[in-house]
């Protein structure tokens, strides 16, 4: 996966996770301060947290017909269940630094999971509607807690691309699995609610593993590397950010991807089940293929990028995705239906590292940080109100309209990444201006 390198930028793997993680700076490497054995110890109990995220992330879709049938919820009402969500990470954005400055990284390997056990804990009991969407809001901030704090520690390692693209890699595996998982739980004649009975032992079991592979990351060690930034100093540059149009550009372009990705993980599975009449397995099948095909995109066509050229390599996938869901939409078949999305998940794999690399290109150094915080965060609200508005949208005129949404989505990002990616650094611009005034 073609990513900016440690020094440029530190973001949560999943995407589309909008938040301020609690480290910018400070000391160069964490791994100095640990032993072989600690580090890959550290490492392997991550990558477990980071497959158990995709886990939860991925099933929320395989979920939505069931719990539309079990609490007898119309397409706007279940959709609601996409807005859960942000307010759960918007919440551990702002509480991350304070719990790493009183407990360290092991404070977070505590309390990430044990909201992630409340979470399925709540949900597998089946309460009332208005609970399962506070145990959804519980499980992000946990999942918020544990994306950041991992992503920081991931940056700051001497082989920091080898350990995020693990971290990013078991994410997928997790995604990838998570509904064809579900659906096997769920097809010995369980109820819907028993898969998150399994979410709950596996969470479990990450409160066992992370405390231990962390033990040593005490509040003390995380207060030594701390930058010396002022608060005064971290807001000037948030509010310089705004002056550039690279910001706002990228901003809503990731607004409309995002939203366009959590869309067609979220609708794929209901889709499939009401208009193309699949059975559940293969609908969870497609909701699956969806990830894999994420994730080989983002490992296949990382070096195809390099080589290309960010540019025009990103809108060599935008067409391909684009295509590709035309296809899907045309191409009634169910077998093709999964094949097609797959590539549609390939071809949009690399939209979003692509996007931030270039948004490190366009604006000074120093604005890095915070300009991928603000866009990230935008992103996640197009990821928690798009695939809303589709879903109510669906409620008037039918599901049959996911397809042609995702087009008009996937056409929107195409000519927003023209724009985008027409831009000059930041730089230039500042150079030319001082030429002009001369």
């Amino acid at each position: 996966m073609a990513q900016p390198s440690p020094s440029e930028v530190r973001q949560p793997l999943l995407g589309s996770r909008g938040q301020q993680l609690p480290e910018e700076s400070g000391s160069q490497n964490d791994a100095k301060d640990s032993s072989p054995t600690t580090t890959l110890l550290m490492t392997g109990a991550a990558m477990y947290s980071f497959a158990l995220l995709g886990l939860f992330v991925s099933t929320t879709g395989v979920m939505l017909p069931h719990m539309e049938a079990f609490y007898h919820l119309n397409d706007i009402q279940v959709s609601l269940c996409f807005l859960a969500g942000p307010v759960g990470y918007v919440i551990s954005a702002q509480l991350n630094h304070s719990i790493h400055l009183r407990f360290g990284r092991r404070g977070i390997a505590v309390v990430g999971p044990i909201f992630q056990i409340l979470s399925a804990a709540l949900t597998a009991m089946h309460p009332p509607f208005s609970i399962v969407l506070a145990s959804a809001a519980l499980g992000a901030f946990g999942a918020g807690l544990l994306d950041g704090s991992w992503c920081a520690w991931a940056g700051r390692m001497d082989n920091a691309n080898l350990i995020s693209g693990l971290l990013h890699g078991s994410f997928s595996l997790g995604a990838g699995c998570g509904p064809v998982l579900a659906e096997l739980v769920l097809s010995g004649n369980q109820p819907w609610y028993s898969w998150f009975s399994v979410l709950a032992a596996l969470s479990i079991l990450e409160l066992i593993i992370l405390p231990f592979a962390f033990r040593y990351e005490n509040a003390e060690k995380y207060r030594n590397r701390r930058s010396d930034e002022t608060a005064d100093e971290s807001h000037k540059k948030l509010s310089k950010i705004f002056h550039y149009k690279s910001t706002w550009i990228c901003a809503i372009y990731l607004l409309i991807y995002v939203g366009t990705e959590s869309g067609i993980s979220g609708w794929i599975v209901s889709f499939m089940l009401r208009v193309r009449h699949s059975s559940t397995q293969l609908a969870s099948t497609c909701s699956s293929s969806f990830w894999i095909g994420m994730a080989a995109g983002r490992l296949v066509l990382g070096v195809l990028t390099d080589r290309i050229g960010v540019k025009y390599a990103t809108n060599g996938y935008i067409l391909c995705a684009l295509i590709s869901q035309i296809l899907f939409v045309t191409v009634e078949g169910q077998v093709t239906s999964a094949i097609l999305i797959a590539f549609v998940g390939f071809f949009c794999g690399p939209l979003f590292p692509s996007c931030i690399i270039l948004l490190t290109r366009l604006l000074p150094r120093d604005l890095n940080v915070a300009a991928v915080s603000f866009v990230a965060s935008v992103g996640q609200i197009g990821g928690a109100f798009l695939p809303f508005g589709l879903g109510a949208l669906s409620q008037f005129i039918g599901l049959g309209v996911f397809g042609v949404v995702i087009v008009i989505q996937l056409i929107c990002c195409l000519i927003l990444w023209v724009l985008f990616s027409g831009l000059r650094p930041a730089e230039v611009d500042e150079m030319a201006e001082e030429e002009n005034t001369t």
